[in-house]
């Protein structure tokens, strides 16, 4: 694993790309990842928590994760890449610029993510803010089902 400092700029700035890296290691979103999600955001549509129905009237032929469950576990997934950041007090999720849900995730499916590093820079007093593209798939398709632009700000 390369640790690379929260505030060193040059080496950081030398990841920023086009070029995805490698997929990290998967989870499988299951049922009941689902249902706890439903219960804790009040979201209880029965696309995502009537396995039956579902399984009868729904366009997937089973329940989906939500697009806010697999956007909360980007954060959980890691990426294929052996590198860290380190040296910080802290790192703040700032924000994201761009979501979109491409396309679902079915109950029991397992997922994995990637990310690229787009942009590094100096924020307040000795803080560094990245900006990330992640994208999130199921094991084993082509289309991405989540892709994010975030923002991460490290700080001393």
């Amino acid at each position: 694993m390369t640790a690379i400092r929260f505030d060193d700029f040059e080496a950081l700035s030398a990841f920023e790309g086009e070029d995805f890296g490698p997929w990290g290691a998967p989870l499988v979103v299951s049922q009941a990842m689902i249902d706890a999600f439903a219960e804790l955001t009040l979201d209880r549509q029965w696309l995502h928590v009537d396995v039956e129905r579902a399984a009868r009237e729904s366009p997937f032929g089973a329940t989906v994760a939500h697009g806010f469950l697999l956007l909360s576990l980007l954060t959980a997934l890691e990426d294929g890449r052996a590198r860290t950041i380190v040296g910080f007090a802290s790192a703040i999720n700032y924000g994201l610029d761009t979501v979109r849900f491409v396309s679902p995730v079915k109950s029991g499916s397992a997922i994995h993510a990637r990310r690229r590093l787009v942009h590094v820079r100096k924020k307040g007093v000795g803080g560094t803010q990245l900006t990330l593209e992640c994208e999130l798939a199921v094991v084993g398709s082509e289309r991405p089902a989540v892709v994010a632009r975030s923002l991460a700000l490290f700080l001393p």
